[in-house]
């Protein structure tokens, strides 16, 4: 049975996040189906690299997929977009050696956050528009207290899947540039939890508005504090952008998904 690396993009407005759940609709439950229609099987594994939470997008969610099938990378692409609903897309599939694992292997994963400044009438599901002014200057003097080995426990949510989870991370990066209308925040990091890339903007944005000072994203670290909770950015301006695996390259351009152009 051959193994295929799977890149995806997907816009997550329509679905409750990437994993199938009973009741709901997922982006890997969209895929699932679209598998068994054009091989035929039932008995196949798609395993992703990570979650996603419903409304969040991807720009480069990878996955492997087993399944016995006569069917080409390129062709079996082909013919599973072909299946799929116009908002979530195979972007490439290769075959892997059975030693490849989406999420175990995964080295780095980096997440796009978009923040409009203006009102926008295209691209209100792939932003969140913040009314206030903010101060660019405090944002990236407070984005430095993230980089590093930190402990994230007032940034993240319990997850109920992953109990006694450490909620230690290593942040290699933490980007703010401005393109456009956009403010555009780019973290790249071991891995994530559950929500911690959205309490982290969102604490940004206090403190760009000037709600709050720069040294709380500190404070915020070193203690725990349900502020960072109430402070969680919107599901709709965040973007699962690449996930990297040995050997690959590292970008460090900082892009927008949905550029606005300036009005």
């Amino acid at each position: 049975m051959p193994r295929f690396k799977l890149t995806i993009e997907y816009a997550g407005t329509r679905y409750s996040g990437w994993q199938i759940q009973k009741n709901a609709r997922t982006v890997q439950g969209e895929i699932d189906r679209a598998v068994r229609e054009v091989t035929g099987r039932k008995d196949f594994e798609l395993y992703g690299s990570g979650r996603t939470d419903a409304g969040v997008h991807a720009l480069g969610q990878v996955a492997h997929l087993d399944v016995s099938t006569t069917l080409a990378a390129e062709p079996l692409r082909t013919r599973i977009n072909d299946e799929l609903p116009a908002d979530i897309n195979v972007l490439s599939a290769t075959t892997v050696s059975h030693r490849f694992h989406a999420r175990h292997d995964a080295v780095a994963r980096t997440y796009l956050y978009q923040i409009a400044r203006r009102r926008t009438a295209f691209a209100k599901a792939y932003v969140w528009w913040v009314k206030a002014p903010l101060d660019l200057g405090r944002m990236r003097d407070a984005a430095r207290a993230f980089v590093g080995m930190r402990d994230f426990q007032s940034f993240a949510d319990r997850d109920p899947d992953r109990e006694g989870q450490s909620t230690l991370a290593l942040v290699e990066r933490l980007d703010i540039a401005e393109d456009g209308d956009l403010l555009l925040v780019g973290i790249e990091g071991s891995h994530f939890l559950w929500k911690m890339v959205r309490r982290i903007v969102g604490v940004l944005v206090e403190i760009g508005s000037g709600r709050l000072e720069p040294a709380d994203a500190e404070a915020f670290l070193a203690e725990s504090s349900a502020a960072p909770a109430r402070l969680t950015a919107p599901a709709a301006g965040l973007f699962l952008d690449r996930v990297y695996y040995k050997g690959d390259p590292r970008s460090t351009t900082l892009r927008a998904a949905t550029p606005l152009v300036r009005s």
